[in-house]
């Protein structure tokens, strides 16, 4: 059986707080979201917690009104939101969006035999959009539970599930993906079509 890793993106305070959409979006899928990383966690499955930090000299990232960059190295707000963080997991540092961006996820993740990953975490249309199209390039199983994907605008979710199911994942919500994984020991790979 392959192994699965659920990878979660920017679940961070600085992130989260941002705006009252953010905040109300998160607030709202926190407790499926929690239950599903202790479902996978339960299961033997690995967590990696994907930290956005942003290098001080980036010209591209959105600065605030003081023009201050947010999630700085060893800021409380760079901390991943303790609600979904439990021992055992892996909390891994990216300077991009896609947590396989100059980063050694992938050699971590073929250390330990993970085939497929779960793509979850905020927002939905950029880091997660991102990381599940480089699983896919890399050759995993690429899966995303619908309701542990997050967007501050509900519009941004709907269009890059669409696009992601339309071509690199398969995507579920959490129930589903455990009840697959529960009778049949994994989750399938996704038969890609592209008309």
């Amino acid at each position: 059986m392959g192994k699965i890793a659920v990878l979660t993106n920017d679940l961070q305070y600085d992130l989260v707080e941002k705006n009252e959409a953010r905040v109300a979006a998160v607030e709202a899928a926190t407790p499926i979201f929690v239950n599903f990383l202790e479902e996978m966690r339960g299961r033997g499955h690995h967590v990696f917690h994907l930290q956005l930090i942003i290098p001080s000299d980036d010209p591209n990232e959105e600065r605030d009104e003081f023009g201050r960059l947010p999630v700085q190295e060893g800021t409380e707000g760079a901390a991943i939101v303790k609600e979904f963080l439990a021992p055992g997991d892996v909390v891994m540092v990216k300077s991009k969006d896609s947590g396989f961006y100059e980063t050694d996820l992938h050699d971590q993740l073929q250390a330990l035999g993970v085939d497929t990953v779960l793509i979850s975490g905020m927002q939905t249309q950029i880091c997660v959009q991102t990381t599940a199209a480089d699983a896919f390039f890399r050759g995993y199983k690429v899966w995303v539970p619908s309701d542990c994907v997050v967007s501050a605008q509900p519009e941004d979710k709907a269009r890059a599930l669409e696009w992601l199911e339309g071509y690199c994942a398969t995507v579920a919500d959490s129930g589903e993906i455990l009840r697959i994984l529960d009778a049949e020991g994994e989750l399938p790979r996704k038969t890609v079509k592209i008309p």
